[in-house]
């Protein structure tokens, strides 16, 4: 990755213990990630470079963590204003931090609340765009982590699949559009669950580890009030050997950030 030339040792900020400094490859952009609690992944990266953001729309991330989602849009020229919800003080402060990094704290504004009650503080149709990289993991299933900051991220602990497509759908625009990364073995469901919010599934991208693997997961774009027409692209394959990222991810990271050390596992 080519130096960054707006990087400046002298005044990047000191971590706290637990956290780590990530250099964004845009714009100069910096990320402070705890990894005691959560970091990001290629999922976060894959679903910035997938969704169709105009540089003026309005955008909600949902669940927004350390707010990776909102500085990577912004990095790549894709909205105006950001709003992140996060249920986790510790993280939303982070994302806070991170905006200001950044000087984006007049451009992204980080709510703590519970997503499921957002009528009490955001209004219906107000935004252009959601985005959100939920929790893939039912409640029940699966070995919870015993952090309970990682095991929020990735169980449906604070939130479902359901609280997310409703509350999308709520705040959404007519025509606006809602952009998810979700896990393949769900996909049926999230389907299932869109006509119901008064969401139409219009893009869907299958991602791949590779050419012979089952799909890992899906990039999805839904339109409220849209009509029916979804569009399947061709399948992002991630890997084109073992530990080779495919020319295409490549690209997509030329200009964006390494991949983090503290990917999901």
């Amino acid at each position: 990755m080519p130096k960054d030339p707006n990087w400046n040792k002298e005044t990047a900020p000191v971590p706290a213990e637990g956290e780590r400094l990530d250099k964004l490859g845009r714009k100069g952009y910096r990320i402070i990630q705890n990894t005691k609690t959560f970091c990001f992944g290629i999922d976060a990266v894959l679903l910035a470079d997938f969704a169709r953001i105009s540089p003026k729309d309005t955008v909600l991330d949902l669940g927004c963590g350390n707010g990776i989602l909102p500085l990577l849009l912004a990095a790549r020229g894709k909205g105006s204003r950001f709003t992140g919800i996060e249920i986790q003080e510790q993280q939303a402060e982070l994302a806070r931090r991170n905006a200001a990094l950044n000087g984006l704290q007049d451009r992204f504004e980080v709510l703590s609340a519970d997503l499921r009650q957002l009528s009490a503080q955001l209004k219906a149709a107000s935004f252009d765009a959601v985005i959100s990289n939920p929790p893939y993991m039912k409640k029940n299933s699966g070995l919870l982590n015993p952090e309970s900051a990682k095991a929020i991220a990735r169980h449906e602990i604070c939130c479902e699949l359901e609280d997310i497509l409703r509350e999308a759908s709520r705040v959404l625009k007519t025509g606006g559009s809602l952009f998810l990364v979700y896990r393949c073995w769900r996909m049926a469901e999230l389907l299932a669950g869109l006509p119901a919010c008064g969401l139409a599934a219009k893009r869907l991208r299958p991602v791949y580890s590779s050419p012979e693997s089952e799909g890992e997961l899906v990039l999805l774009e839904a339109r409220k009030g849209g009509a029916e027409g979804l569009t399947v692209l061709p399948p992002l394959i991630l890997y084109e050997s073992p530990g080779v990222f495919s020319r295409e991810v490549m690209q997509i990271y030329r200009d964006d950030p390494v991949l983090s050390k503290e990917e999901e596992t």
